[in-house]
């Protein structure tokens, strides 16, 4: 499998994680959303992904799937070992409804179009804007997390809804949000960096994350 990603993504880091926790070899092919534009805007990887967007997970017979979620859900059902769902469907439901909190309702609102949208067109701060809206969206995930916590998101066992944490709270200290009202989903976001898959998708050990001074 190939999986055309940048370091920093959260969208390709979260299915980095997936890729690690069930063992599956894949190739990452570097997509820099920065240099000269953003490689995502070429014709070539349109021709890839029509959204120019990263992740995308190409199959050994060159089929492809976009969007983490969808990929999340292919992994899941071709490679079911070890699982990243709940066994109980109310649990499940839980796992996905707190992935797609982050996926749907926050991500969406610090992507490099949006925050080149909100400076260029809008004349606006990007860093206020990411720090308003992931904090509001923070702020119903850990009331979300707190029904359904154990040492993850939903119980005991990593799921969807971890997947989704790890890189958004990144995201959010990048840009200055305030973390400590969000006490539950720190101590979840602790637990998962001390698993070596969650360790081997970080930004900071990808091959194309600059060189640390």
């Amino acid at each position: 499998m190939k999986l055309y990603d940048y370091w920093r993504s959260s969208s390709a880091w979260r299915v980095r994680i997936v890729l690690h926790w069930k063992g599956i070899a894949f190739e990452r092919v570097v997509t820099n959303l920065i240099k000269d534009g953003g490689e995502q805007h070429t014709p070539a990887f349109r021709d890839i992904n029509p959204a120019g967007q990263v992740p995308v997970l190409e199959l050994d017979d060159g089929r492809r799937i976009l969007q983490s979620m969808a990929i999340f859900e292919f992994l899941e059902e071709r490679f079911p070992q070890p699982p990243l769902l709940p066994a109980g469907a109310w649990e499940r439901a839980r796992a996905r409804q707190m992935a797609q909190m982050v996926i749907s309702g926050i991500q969406p609102f610090h992507n490099l179009a949006t925050l080149q949208h909100v400076k260029g067109a809008l004349g606006g701060d990007p860093d206020v804007w990411v720090r308003h809206f992931v904090g509001r969206g923070l702020a119903s995930l850990e009331r979300a997390a707190g029904e359904t916590a154990g040492t993850y998101m939903v119980g005991d066992a990593v799921s969807f809804a971890d997947l989704a944490l790890v890189p958004q709270l990144y995201v959010g200290r990048r840009y200055g949000v305030e973390l400590q009202p969000y006490p539950t989903l720190t101590r979840i976001e602790a637990a998962c960096a001390a698993l070596p898959a969650f360790q081997a998708a970080h930004p900071d050990v990808q091959a194309d994350a600059p060189a640390r001074r």
